[in-house]
């Protein structure tokens, strides 16, 4: 059986045009910029405008028009659908089928939804490259959408800082071109253990919304912050550490880091781990904070677009969640 390699052909982003600042924060909760910024790195986020049609569904379809016009592709090119989301347009259908219908999708294409949280991209990624690598499919749409905004509680300063709006999107195509794109290795895992420490645990089957969970204001995301930032440091660090042993290769190797951008103290941390050179991590939290599984491809698609990624280059990515997820990979681009 041939194996194909997966290359990004295309990618595409989309974030409302709603900014709430640190300032503007500060006047909802008890925070301020300064609070915010040196525990973070925060400075902004954007939020979403249902009038606009700015749901999961609504801002993916911006970005993946965008990603699919990079690819040089058609809709009707998308073969599959793999949508990253922990927030859902609704229980069901499914996102991806939303996202299908939107585009104007007539093929059938497969439709799926993937929710691991901040990696749900990356799980994703690493599903793709191996239904492309065996030959089931040869364009794959991969999403990262999150409006976390409108289940944030906005009188809990230690949780409603950190989250923003917005899609990211990579059309991954099949190619057996010699000193083409492919991706390296990459990895998925998960600590259960510490499930709870970041967690929505009211409105599905197990506790669904009544009036008492509302009028206590317990339908939102809770986190235990300090377990949340061990973890992500030692898993997303161990994750780089393990791929780049099994596969011989040293930082020198890597061109580009992009890790899950949920908070700037965690990337600094994790680049110290690793002795990575700060000037060699891509990082967008500063402008949009942590739209989990949209980080990475949209800090991706921002970098390809301004020229410092290129074709040939090597990137190593990294991302952690909710569960507890993890996740990493490295690709040449």
């Amino acid at each position: 059986m041939q194996l194909y390699k997966t290359k990004i052909q295309g990618t595409g982003k989309y974030h409302p045009d709603k900014v709430l600042t640190n300032d503007e924060l500060s006047k909802m909760v008890d925070t301020s910029d300064e609070w915010i910024t040196q525990r973070t790195g925060i400075k902004e986020r954007r939020i979403s405008d249902l009038e606009k049609e700015e749901y999961p569904s609504g801002m993916a379809e911006r970005a993946a028009r965008q990603a699919i016009e990079n690819a040089g592709w058609t809709v009707d090119d998308v073969e599959c659908i793999l949508f990253a989301t922990t927030i859902p347009d609704m229980m069901l259908p499914n996102t991806a089928s939303q996202l299908q219908a939107r585009l104007g999708i007539t093929n059938q294409c497969a439709c799926l939804d993937i929710n691991a949280a901040c990696t749900g991209w990356l799980y994703g990624f690493q599903m793709a490259n191996s239904l492309i690598q065996t030959g089931v499919y040869k364009k794959i749409l991969l999403v990262g959408t999150e409006m976390a905004s409108g289940f944030n509680n906005w009188q809990d300063r230690s949780t409603c800082v950190l989250f923003g709006d917005g899609s990211g999107v990579t059309a991954l195509e099949a190619t057996d071109a010699d000193g083409d794109s492919f991706v390296i290795d990459s990895i998925m895992g998960s600590d259960s253990s510490k499930r709870m420490a970041l967690a929505m645990p009211n409105g599905a089957a197990m506790s669904p919304i009544t009036h008492e969970i509302l009028d206590n204001r317990e339908q939102y995301i809770t986190m235990d912050g300090q377990v949340v930032f061990k973890s992500a440091v030692k898993t997303m660090a161990s994750h780089c550490a393990t791929l780049l042993e099994r596969n011989n290769m040293t930082l020198d190797d890597i061109d580009w880091f992009i890790p899950h951008q949920a908070n700037l103290r965690i990337i600094e941390t994790v680049g110290k781990l690793l002795k990575f050179p700060s000037e060699r991590v891509i990082t967008n939290v500063q402008k949009y904070a942590n739209t989990s599984s949209a980080t990475i491809p949209t800090a991706m698609h921002e970098a390809i677009a301004d020229g410092r990624i290129k074709r040939g280059q090597t990137i190593m990515l990294a991302a952690f969640g909710a569960g507890l997820t993890s996740g990493a990979a490295i690709l040449q681009f």
